[in-house]
């Protein structure tokens, strides 16, 4: 494949945009070489600038659940934006998603949209500080929660990619309020919250891992979670930015049967526009502005056209009783097909999978936390990547990014993916 436009317009963006990217790890600063510049996509297929056409293995991170320029979503936007983008008032759809998104979740009453999911896990944090009136909060190695300061303490994903997992900037005040814990121990997290004691006003998780690659929950790990919260006044934040309306209609709470006291959304449940969300039972969102004395506001939260694309994509995920058991079955196939071809080939690996979200680790040890994460043989990782690049198939640029299923995929597709991976794994 060539890559030259491209090239060429990389170029032109470093001159103008830092690192030449609007997020880190878009630069394949992790696997070397010049990001490719996509012009359109469409089902589960990406075109870039020099006319390649890819498999799509990271559809925007998470949300194009059901295929790229998915056609009601294209829709509801086209015929929303010629009644105008922005109001800075209140508009009809705001309920309607609201009321939808409440019925398919369980456990939350009410819930309150921004506009990423950063600002969803920031605004948890500052909800859940409000109603415990505790300052310190728990967080995991490895998961990410986005870029806010409270987060950036060995995060996971794109800050680890580039080895400064803690940013500068981030001061040394807002640090000693955040408590580092060992993803899938819970002797750990006891251990922190005996350290720490009526102190924590809550722990942050992300239920299925998926910013150190897809590592799902060891069995009563999220179940010791909920016991020692509710023991301990703690409350558990689910930050279900890549799991919510993916994994179940109700997100890793419905699927794992776990109830979290708030949870936090982002990817599909805008469509593939940027929107978040935070929702929670009526006790703890009453604290919210203008209810109560937790303040958080946006300007652009609830904007029509992000309301219309994640109402229509929550519609359609809804109607579809079938579509998390396709997804499922697609995903379990691509497993079985990528773990006999690397078998045969004699590379070491773990392939770690729940749902729609699948990650290939390059150590034969399980991969159950950061750091066995970590461990993964990054130099293969970057054979791999450029390798399937150039079959035509496009996967995370990051080792520890996990891949996300598409219902648009076909069977065809899928053997398509595991024929390239054949190809590529005889030069590992």
């Amino acid at each position: 494949m060539t890559y030259q436009r491209s090239s060429q317009l990389f170029a032109e963006a470093e001159a103008v945009i830092p690192g030449g990217v609007n997020s880190p790890v878009r630069a394949f600063k992790a696997v070397g070489g010049t990001p490719i510049f996509v012009k359109s996509a469409k089902g589960a297929y990406l075109y870039d600038e020099d006319g390649n056409r890819y498999i799509d293995y990271i559809n925007s991170w998470g949300p194009m659940i059901l295929g790229h320029a998915y056609e009601p979503v294209v829709t509801a936007v086209t015929e929303r934006a010629k009644l105008g983008t922005s109001f800075g008032t209140p508009t009809a759809l705001e309920t309607q998603i609201a009321a939808l998104a409440v019925s398919m979740v369980p456990n939350i009453d009410k819930i309150r949209f921004v506009n990423s999911g950063t600002e969803a896990c920031m605004s948890a944090i500052r909800l859940a500080r409000g109603y415990t009136k505790r300052d310190k909060i728990i967080k995991f190695s490895g998961c990410y929660h986005g870029h806010s300061d409270s987060f950036l303490i060995q995060a996971g994903s794109g800050a680890v990619t580039f080895g400064s997992p803690n940013s500068p900037g981030v001061t040394q005040g807002t640090a000693k309020d955040t408590l580092l814990a060992s993803y899938n121990n819970l002797e750990n997290v006891k251990t922190v919250i005996e350290a720490n004691p009526n102190e924590i006003a809550a722990i942050i998780i992300e239920p299925v891992a998926g910013n150190m690659g897809c590592i799902p929950p060891q069995k009563d790990f999220l179940e010791g979670l909920r016991t020692l919260c509710t023991a301990n006044g703690i409350l558990l934040i689910f930050d279900e930015v890549m799991t919510g309306f993916r994994l179940a209609k109700g997100g890793a709470q419905e699927l794992l049967k776990i109830d979290a006291d708030i949870v936090c959304f982002g990817k599909v449940i805008g469509g593939g526009l940027p929107v978040g969300a935070f929702a929670a039972r009526n006790e703890i969102m009453n604290l919210l502005a203008p209810l109560g004395p937790v303040y958080q506001a946006g300007t652009l939260s609830g904007n029509p056209l992000a309301m219309a694309a994640g109402l229509a994509m929550l519609e359609a995920l809804n109607n579809d009783t079938a579509i998390f058991d396709r997804l499922a079955e697609k995903t379990a196939y691509l497993a079985k097909g990528i773990n006999t071809v690397l078998k045969a080939a004699k590379i070491e690996f773990t392939i770690n999978s729940v749902g729609s979200m699948i990650s290939v680790h390059f150590d034969s040890n399980p991969v159950t936390d950061f750091k066995s994460a970590a461990n993964g043989d990054n130099e293969t990782f970057k054979k791999f990547f450029h390798g399937l690049l150039e079959e035509g198939v496009y996967i995370a640029p990051s080792a520890y990014e996990t891949w996300f299923i598409t219902d648009a995929l076909t069977y065809e597709d899928l053997d398509f993916t595991i024929a390239a991976i054949e190809k590529v794994a005889q030069g590992l």
